[in-house]
C-alpha cells in the first residue's frame, strides 16, 4: 500500500504545526523524516496515521493502482502500526502476549503464533525474557517489545517516531542493519523519524527534511545530503553542524571577512556579482594546512571532542566557529594556533536567499 499526501496541512488554533506538504511513498521502502526536535515529524506521522485530521488537503492510500482518500478514516480502520521513541506496552501482559496481541486479534493458529512470536523476539534479542511483565524490563527492552509488536503485526503502513533513541549503542547498531531487511519482506510503507542524519543515510531509501513545520526537500537520501536545494536543508542534514564562511562575488574576484581578496576560480565566473556564503561539512576542513592550493585561514583552537579513532574540533575563523573532522586523535590544546585550508573548489556556494547557487562539479550529476 503507498501513502500519497496531497497539500496536507495542519492547524493548531492560531499555529500552523505543518505546512502544505505534498508526499508520495511508495511500498517496499522506508522514507525517513529528518529534522531537528519540533521540526514537525511527529505532527506529519500522526496526520499519515489518521490520529489527526488535517485542516485542508487529502491523505490517499494507492491499491492496486488506484488510490483511496482515508482523509477522514480513524486510525482504528486503517491497517497502521506505530511506535513512538517513548514505549507503549500493556502492563498486564507478559512480553510474549504483548507482541503475540496483534496476532490474536487477526485469529491466527496458535502454532503460528507461537513461531512468529519467537522469530521477531530472537531479531530484537528478548527471547529470554518472553514471560517477564513490561514493568521489570530494563527501558530498552521494553522498546524492543514495543517495536517487535508494531512490526509482526504486518500492517501495511508502519510509522517509527525515533524508535531506536533509548537503545544501548551495540543494539541500535544492529537494529540498524535489520530494518531494511525487515521493510523489504513486509512490502509495507515505512516512515521512520530522527534526528540523526547518519540514520538517514544509513535507512532511508528516501529523506524528507524538516524545519519549522516544512518539508524543505525530498529525495533519494544520498542525493538530498549530496546537494541540497538550500542552506536549510544542508544544516539539517549536518552533524556536526554545516560550516559557513560569508564572502561578496565581485568581478573576478572574491571578497572575504577581514577585507582579504583572491582570485574568484573559475567555477565561480558565472555567478553574478553579490553577497554568497560557502558552506561545507566537517570533513572538508583540513587542519594544519600550512600549503596548497585553496583557501586558508589562521584561527583558535576552541575545544576538542575525540571520538574513538577520530577527532571534532573546533575552531575560530575568519569570525566563524567551525567544526573539523580529523582522522586520529588529536590532542590540541584550547586556545591554541592553528591553521586551516578550504578547498572553494568542493564546498556548496548558498545565495543571499539561502538558495543553492553552486555545487562541487563532481556532485552535478547526483
Amino acid at each position: 500500500m503507498g501513502l500519497v499526501l496531497d497539500k496536507v496541512r495542519r492547524d493548531v488554533g492560531a499555529q500552523t504545526h505543518v505546512h502544505e506538504t505534498t508526499l508520495r511513498l511508495q511500498p517496499g521502502t522506508m522514507t525517513v523524516l529528518l529534522g531537528a526536535t519540533l521540526a514537525g515529524k511527529t505532527s506529519l506521522m500522526r496526520l499519515m496515521a489518521g490520529l489527526d485530521r488535517p485542516t485542508s488537503g487529502r491523505i490517499l492510500v494507492e491499491e492496486g493502482g488506484r488510490e483511496r482518500d482515508v482523509t477522514g478514516v480513524a486510525v482504528r480502520e486503517r491497517s497502521v502500526a506505530m511506535v513512538y521513541q517513548q514505549f507503549i506496552n500493556y502492563p498486564n501482559l507478559d512480553v510474549f502476549e504483548n507482541i503475540a496481541s496483534p496476532l490474536r486479534v487477526k485469529g491466527l493458529p496458535r502454532a503460528e503464533i507461537e513461531s512468529k512470536v519467537r522469530a521477531m523476539a530472537r531479531l530484537m534479542q528478548i527471547e529470554p525474557f518472553l514471560e517477564r511483565m513490561p514493568l521489570n524490563l530494563s527501558g530498552g527492552q521494553q522498546q524492543r517489545t514495543a517495536m517487535a509488536r508494531a512490526l509482526i503485526k504486518g500492517a501495511d503502513l508502519i510509522l517509527l517516531d525515533e524508535p531506536l533513541a533509548n537503545l544501548d549503542y551495540k543494539l541500535r547498531e544492529e537494529l540498524r542493519e535489520e530494518l531494511p531487511k525487515i521493510v523489504r519482506l513486509s512490502n509495507a510503507t515505512v516512515v521512520y523519524a530522527t534526528t540523526d542524519p547518519q540514520e538517514a543515510l544509513l535507512l532511508g531509501d528516501q529523506t524528507a527534511t524538516l524545519w519549522q513545520g516544512r518539508v524543505t526537500q525530498h529525495g533519494p537520501s544520498a542525493a538530498v545530503y549530496r546537494r541540497p536545494h538550500n542552506l536549510t536543508t544542508a544544516q539539517i542534514f549536518s552533524d556536526p553542524p554545516f560550516n559557513l564562511l560569508p564572502f561578496t562575488k565581485s568581478a573576478a574576484e572574491i571578497l572575504l571577512p577581514g577585507g582579504a581578496r583572491v582570485p574568484a576560480p573559475g567555477a565561480f565566473v558565472g555567478l553574478a556579482d553579490g553577497n554568497y556564503r560557502f558552506g561545507f561539512r566537517a570533513h572538508q576542513l583540513e587542519l594544519r594546512a600550512a600549503s596548497g592550493s585553496g583557501l586558508h585561514f589562521g584561527g583558535t583552537v576552541l575545544v576538542v571532542e575525540i571520538a574513538g579513532s577520530e577527532s571534532f574540533v573546533h575552531v575560530e575563523c575568519a569570525g566563524q566557529r567551525w567544526v573539523a573532522l580529523a582522522p586520529g586523535v588529536h590532542r590540541f590544546e584550547p586556545g591554541a594556533a592553528i591553521s586551516v585550508r578550504v578547498d572553494p573548489m568542493a564546498v556548496f556556494v548558498f545565495d543571499s536567499g539561502g538558495r543553492l547557487a553552486h555545487a562541487p562539479a563532481f556532485l552535478s550529476a547526483a
